[in-house]
């Protein structure tokens, strides 16, 4: 995969779960119209080195994080505040403007 814009990472991702595979994670942009479902997880990564992430908690109560981000070459290393331990790293499988997918 050829380098990946930092810029086209500058976005809300919500996980798309129906288009999961065995070994990859797949997120669509906010605005992409998925099927209903109980607590999708999203990330936002914002241009300043940010991310705001949410998921559904244990008790069925949001969830929310945030921290710094990076993007190292074909990773997106969750620094500081990342919930699950840091840095959490993704791998980017592929990426464009509509469909995020990175290796579980």
């Amino acid at each position: 995969m050829s380098e990946i814009p930092r810029e086209l990472l500058h976005q809300r991702w919500v996980h798309a779960h129906e288009e999961d595979t065995e070994d990859v994670m797949v997120f669509r942009p906010a605005h992409y119209e998925l099927p209903p479902a109980r607590g999708r997880m999203s990330f936002e990564l914002e241009p300043d080195g940010t991310f705001r992430e949410a998921g559904l908690g244990a008790t069925d109560v949001p969830d929310e994080a945030s921290g710094s981000w990076e993007l190292e070459g074909e990773r997106i290393v969750l620094g500081d505040g990342a919930p699950g331990g840091v840095p959490r790293v993704m791998a980017i499988v592929s990426a464009d403007p509509e469909r995020l997918a990175v290796r579980r």
